[in-house]
């Protein structure tokens, strides 16, 4: 049985859409040796997500991570693999889109196309498919594969997304390509999305923007503040029109919200300056600074913004604020945010509770009933 991908509920009915990032990974986006942070943890990593799904959040978003940043607690060291997770929370679910987050290098089309198709079959057509090139050298040397040119690596994800896209629509094929070459290609069942599951690509370089352009459904970007957003929905609006696929820009935040913006402030300096695992934040700039292209250089010398959330777009302060803060990205045409949280467990409820009615006052969202 099959559907169309508009039943996915990152096509629903609000205006911004709204998910969780990086639940899988230990610290979640904080890069910090404060005691508390995010550890992990599978039953922490699968009560936040029931609790997310029951508020109407749209998506469930994980980091494809093999190797930790070092520092005090080897920053994502620890981590769940996305494709075995999503199947999991597929099963736990009723309402998100769950992604998994695949490096085109590392994980081969056919073996993608099956696993998602799974995934998609398990959730009832739930299923997102995360698309990243790669830029983690260390990554790369763990698998004895070795890391493309940053062009060479969007040259194959296109490949590799021609692949894939083939296999989860049913298509049985030979394939003779630069990087793949298959005989007698095909993946039962294909997914039960039609033409395929919704695709999420991350990319700040204009390679990667332009592969978002042309595979990618949204585009999962750091911003530097409204203005910068607004600035690269006209850019990627521009190449997309000619290609009649993408949806819209999703950007990374990471939040803080208190009762006070005193409380919020200082709870946000406590584990993003004064107690920010500087060693790691040294390691995960330099490496990002050495392969990649996805974040501008401003943000990236930020080091709050990077200690306390990999450089994404920061929504510290009481729940007017933080509201404040996305009905501003909303506003520059961005059409959904990725939430992370010093805490999941303990920081997410509050959240839905004080600020998605504000988002629903501001028509940005609609009171969620469950079907």
């Amino acid at each position: 049985m099959t559907t169309a991908r508009r039943a996915n509920p990152m096509f629903g009915p609000n205006a911004f859409k709204l998910g969780v990032f990086r639940m899988n990974a230990e610290g979640g986006l904080a890069i910090t040796r404060k005691e508390g942070r995010w550890p992990a943890v599978w039953a922490d990593i699968a009560e936040a997500s029931r609790v997310a799904d029951r508020a109407g959040l749209e998506f469930n978003l994980p980091l494809a991570r093999w190797k930790g940043y070092g520092g005090t607690h080897d920053n994502a060291a620890r981590s769940y693999e996305t494709l075995t997770q999503a199947a999991a929370l597929a099963a736990i679910t009723e309402h998100a889109c769950i992604f998994c987050t695949v490096h085109v290098a590392l994980v081969h089309p056919v073996f993608a196309a099956k696993a998602v198709s799974t995934i998609d079959h398990v959730s009832g057509g739930r299923a997102g498919l995360n698309i990243v090139c790669g830029w983690n050298r260390d990554e790369f040397d763990m698998f004895g594969v070795p890391l493309p040119e940053h062009g060479a690596r969007y040259e194959q994800g296109l490949e590799w997304f021609e692949v894939f896209g083939r296999l989860v629509r049913g298509d049985r094929f030979d394939h003779a390509g630069a990087h793949y070459r298959l005989q007698d290609a095909y993946s039962d069942p294909p997914t039960v999305q039609q033409p395929g599951p919704v695709i999420m690509s991350a990319g700040g370089s204009p390679a990667g923007r332009a592969f978002a352009a042309h595979a990618a459904d949204f585009l999962f970007a750091v911003v530097r503040d409204a203005d910068h957003a607004a600035a690269v929905v006209e850019e990627i609006a521009a190449d997309a029109t000619t290609r009649g696929r993408f949806a819209g820009i999703c950007a990374i935040t990471h939040v803080v919200c208190r009762e006070t913006e005193a409380e919020a402030q200082d709870f946000y300096d406590d584990y993003a300056l004064r107690q920010a695992d500087d060693e790691a934040v040294d390691r995960w700039t330099g490496a990002k600074a050495a392969t990649s292209q996805s974040a501008p250089a401003d943000v990236m010398a930020a080091r709050q913004r990077v200690a306390g959330g990999h450089g994404s777009f920061p929504l510290v302060g009481t729940p007017e604020q933080v509201a404040e803060g996305l009905i501003a990205l909303h506003g520059a045409g961005v059409s959904g945010a990725s939430l992370s949280f010093f805490d999941f467990r303990k920081e997410l409820p509050f959240f839905i509770e004080r600020v998605l009615p504000l988002l629903e006052r501001a028509g940005l969202r609609e009171p969620f009933r469950p079907g």
